[in-house]
């Protein structure tokens, strides 16, 4: 019950066909609608096995950044109970109709989470199917082009206040925390908080509120991020980090930017967390083998943030 995963990330560019064409050829999302309206073009991608109509949307802005981060949750009656905690914790929120806000959408409420993003809790997303029959199905969908990431995995983002966002994720939209890193005085840098049992589906690090570091899609294995990096490397495409271990997670990933500076992430591995399981911490002399394992400290790339 209640929340069962990262649902879907809204992104802003500039240029909303280059865009569209670099998440399409290049990242190898599969592009679903696209709207113009009084908001503007947008449009609406997925992953190839992803069954709900979008995982990633772009919206045409001045500028880049990110506006809106959603999760799916369960039950209708779920909303009606986190709307009520929300609240409870202080924090306004607003209820939106299926279709309102997007199209495809489900019933949102929608939030300001202390940390300063726009977070969407959301029941009922439309759902369009992974192009495969349900009877004997082949491995994969034929035609798949670029990196083809079957799924969206998680969103890293940035804020002032860690320990209070954490202990709102947590206490408030039911959230674990598998991994911290803590400061020398105690203070939290980074911390890791799932739903599905993954290492993270959200985590957060230390920096301006409203912060955007990246948003992540998954991958197989490390032979796909390899080929990730291949086709990065063949088009152009700025490298911040990888292919790379991290020691948080246990997860192995390559980060890049598309064409309007917004930070992706192809990622693989990590492990399986449990709600009895302990959360590891990491000290904050280790923090640059807590992020890129193998290297040991952080580069000064990996720390530029969007709002």
């Amino acid at each position: 019950m209640g929340i069962l995963r990262l649902s879907h990330v809204e992104v802003r560019v500039p240029d909303i066909e280059l865009a569209t064409a670099y998440y399409v050829e290049l990242v190898g999302l599969i592009e679903v609608e696209r709207v113009d309206d009084e908001q503007g073009t947008r449009v609406f991608l997925k992953g190839w096995d992803e069954h709900q109509h979008h995982s990633l949307v772009l919206n045409q802005r001045a500028t880049y950044g990110l506006d809106a981060v959603a999760f799916k949750v369960e039950h209708a009656a779920d909303l009606d109970d986190l709307q009520a905690k929300i609240e409870a914790a202080g924090v306004s929120t607003s209820r939106h109709a299926a279709g309102t806000l997007a199209p495809g959408s489900g019933e949102i409420v929608r939030f300001t989470a202390p940390s300063g993003h726009v977070v969407d809790l959301e029941h009922g997303q439309f759902q369009v199917g992974n192009r495969m029959p349900k009877l004997n199905p082949p491995i994969g969908p034929e035609g798949l082009i670029g990196m083809a990431p079957p799924r969206i995995d998680h969103v890293f983002l940035m804020c002032e206040h860690i320990n209070v966002t954490t202990d709102f994720f947590r206490d408030v939209l039911g959230f674990r925390m598998t991994e911290q890193i803590l400061a020398d005085d105690g203070y939290q840098l980074a911390s890791f908080l799932e739903r599905s049992h993954s290492t993270h589906d959200i985590a957060f690090l230390t920096g301006p509120d409203g912060g955007f570091h990246h948003v992540a899609f998954w991958v197989d294995d490390w032979n796909e991020l390899r080929k990730s990096a291949d086709l990065c490397a063949y088009h152009g495409v700025t490298v911040d980090a990888g292919p790379t271990r991290h020691g948080a997670t246990r997860g192995c990933g390559l980060y890049f930017f598309d064409p309007a500076g917004n930070r992706n992430e192809m990622y693989t591995g990590g492990y399986w967390f449990d709600p009895d399981d302990e959360p590891t911490t990491w000290t904050e002399n280790e923090i640059g083998r807590a992020i890129f394992y193998y290297q040991g400290k952080l580069n000064q790339a990996f720390m530029t943030v969007h709002s």
